[in-house]
């Protein structure tokens, strides 16, 4: 990875996003393809969009939502603490010892979320959130009411953390990584004359429900749509590859196989994976897939779909860890696949 993409991608992850509160990365977004794209906007959701060929019939949409996991403050007692319920799947027994910072009306301030000392008893066996409080160091619910109130949002602090073989740890992995590769892959597209438009759209607020994807599809109207997402890799002590199968950091991109993908497009996948040499990893995804493409596939008359996956490390965790090398494999992919698109693909399953 090249050292102004590695640095954009570092700027995604240094920017807190939690579900409703991706203002600040999308404007980042939106300025970092302005360079290549030939259009960029926004939708009324929030997401932002950028197009490569806009006066091309044929319109294929790539997704990564740019949201991450988080907190939100559900309650203020006397004593100052902050009680909090979260945004995405957290898990609440990582919580614990954790710092955080807490974007509230008055700034953003340092927090820790408490944890009750081995000597007093630990923690309890089964934790939930109604567990869980931060702490501001405020005294009092008047004092910290002047700077948290209310829906506040608050994350992990979480810093990138450099690891040997191009590997990098960091919060928010999921699913920066999918904003910055659909943003790498219109930068690379726009040296080339794709025959198809191609947009790539980071989206919001897939972590609270798939949010962002329906307006995207409904907006665009695509012709086909690719989920740049996660999935878990499971080339680390203590998983049951048995039973959650066996995908490694670096074992090339991952394709989804089940009721909710077109198989044509897994095909012109396979077909340029091929010709790049490289090797696939597939994963099961029989009723639906987790991604916005179970929303996007619903708009319209249909989208076709496909999920193209970074296997991650520690998923929803605050050190989620990825493989640079992998995201270059995923980037390289797509374009490949859309430089080898026509335009004129019949993506109906029956014809």
């Amino acid at each position: 990875m090249n050292k102004s993409s590695k640095n954009f991608l570092c700027e995604l992850l240094n920017t807190p996003s939690p579900s409703g509160m991706e203002k600040e990365i999308q404007l980042k977004w939106m300025k970092y393809t302005k360079q290549f794209a030939d259009k960029v906007e926004s939708d009324i959701m929030g997401n932002a969009i950028a197009i490569i060929n806009p006066k091309a019939k044929f319109r294929v949409l790539l997704a990564g939502h740019c949201d991450e996991i988080g907190f939100i403050i559900n309650k203020i007692d006397d004593d100052g603490y902050l009680l909090f319920t979260s945004v995405g799947g957290i898990n609440a027994k990582i919580a614990p010892g954790m710092q955080v910072d807490v974007f509230g009306h008055g700034g953003k301030i340092s927090g820790v979320i408490g944890v009750n000392a081995e000597h007093h008893g630990g923690l309890k066996e089964k934790i939930s959130y109604e567990d869980l409080f931060i702490d501001c160091g405020a005294k009092t619910k008047k004092e910290i009411s002047k700077m948290v109130q209310i829906g506040d949002f608050a994350v992990y602090r979480s810093g990138i953390l450099e690891l040997r073989n191009d590997r990098i740890s960091c919060k928010g992995m999921d699913d920066k990584t999918g904003s910055f590769i659909v943003a790498e892959v219109i930068k690379k597209l726009a040296k080339k004359k794709p025959k198809v438009g191609v947009y790539a759209v980071s989206t919001v607020s897939e972590e609270a429900g798939l949010q962002g994807a329906y307006s995207a599809g409904a907006v665009i109207k695509p012709d086909m749509a690719i989920a740049c997402d996660v999935t878990f890799a499971t080339d680390y002590p203590g998983v049951n590859t048995s039973k959650y199968g066996d995908y490694s950091l670096e074992g090339g991109p991952v394709l989804a196989k089940g009721a909710p993908i077109n198989s044509k497009i897994n095909t012109y996948l396979e077909k340029a994976a091929k010709k790049l040499k490289m090797e696939l990893q597939y994963e099961l995804t029989p009723e639906r897939t987790g991604t916005d493409a179970d929303r996007i596939k619903y708009t319209g008359d249909g989208v076709p779909v496909a999920c193209v996956s970074l296997p991650i490390r520690y998923m929803h965790s605050p050190v989620e860890t990825v493989s640079l090398k992998e995201i270059d494999k995923e980037i390289d992919l797509l374009v490949e696949m859309i430089m080898g698109l026509t335009g004129k693909e019949n993506l109906k399953p029956l014809e």
